[in-house]
C-alpha cells in the first residue's frame, strides 16, 4: 500500500511539474524563447494576441495612431482568414504581424504534423497579407512543453512570450485604470507587454490600453515593434 501510494504521488508531482514546466514563460526545452530583452535604452514592445476583430481593430489602430505607436499583432490564421482587410488594415498602418497558431488550441500534446498545419497555414496568411519581415511565434496560452519547441527549433523560429500581462490578475483585468498603473510601475526597458483587446469581452483591456501608452511614454518610453526590440538584444 506504501509503494502504490508513493508511485501515485511521484506521478502527480512529475504531472505538476510538467503542467509548470509548459507554463514557463522564461524557459522552453527546445530552440530560443524571449521574455524580454535585456537593454539600456527605454524601449518597450506592447503586443496584442488574437484577432483581427471586425469589432474592435479600427478602435484599437485609433488609439496607436493617436499616440503614434506601432505595436506587434499576434494574430490567429482563423481570423485573419475571415477578416483579410483589417489584417491588411493592421500592416497599412505600420504593425507587425506574427503567428499566434491557426484555431488557437493548446499545442502541448499535438503532433509535428498538426503542429506544422496550424503554424504554416498562419504563416501563409501573414505573407498573403503582404507582411515581409521576419514572423515570430506564440504559442496559444502561452503552452509549450516538448513537441511545440522542438519543431520551432527544428525551423530556426523564435518563442516570444511577454513579462507583463495585468489581465492575469482577476482584480486588476476589471479595472482598467488599476491595470495601467501596474503595468506603468513593473515596466523596464526591455518589457513585452501582453493585452487581449479583440473582443467584447475585453473592454477594460481596451479603456486601459491609452493609459498605458501615455503613462509610459511620459516616464520616456518608446514602443517599437518586437522584431525592432529583439536587435537591441
Amino acid at each position: 500500500m506504501k509503494k502504490i501510494f508513493l508511485a501515485v504521488l511521484l506521478l502527480l508531482l512529475g504531472c505538476y511539474g510538467l503542467w509548470q514546466l509548459s507554463s514557463a514563460r522564461s524557459f522552453q526545452v527546445f530552440g530560443e524563447l524571449v521574455q524580454q530583452v535585456d537593454t539600456r535604452e527605454k524601449v518597450i514592445s506592447l503586443t496584442f494576441d488574437d484577432g483581427p476583430s471586425r469589432a474592435y481593430t479600427d478602435e484599437v489602430l485609433s488609439v496607436l495612431a493617436h499616440y503614434e505607436v506601432q505595436a506587434t499583432f499576434f494574430l490567429t490564421g482563423k481570423e485573419m482568414a475571415e477578416n483579410p482587410e483589417h489584417t491588411k488594415r493592421l500592416l497599412a498602418s505600420g504593425h507587425q504581424l506574427a503567428n499566434h497558431s491557426f484555431s488557437h488550441p493548446r499545442m502541448v500534446l499535438m503532433s509535428q504534423t498538426a503542429i506544422a498545419k496550424e503554424i504554416e497555414q498562419t504563416d501563409l496568411l501573414i505573407r498573403q497579407a503582404g507582411y515581409q519581415g521576419d514572423i515570430v511565434f506564440r504559442p496559444p496560452y502561452g503552452k509549450k512543453l516538448f513537441g511545440l519547441p522542438w519543431y520551432l527549433q527544428q525551423h530556426n523560429r523564435l518563442t516570444v512570450m511577454w513579462d507583463l500581462e495585468p489581465e492575469s490578475d482577476a482584480a486588476l483585468a476589471k479595472d482598467a485604470r488599476a491595470m495601467a498603473q501596474y503595468v506603468i510601475a513593473n515596466a523596464k526597458p526591455g518589457s513585452i507587454i501582453l493585452l487581449h483587446v479583440m473582443y467584447q469581452s475585453r473592454q477594460s483591456s481596451r479603456d486601459a490600453l491609452p493609459l498605458i501608452i501615455a503613462g509610459l511614454q511620459q516616464q520616456g518610453y518608446r514602443f517599437v515593434t518586437v522584431n525592432t526590440l529583439l536587435q537591441a538584444r
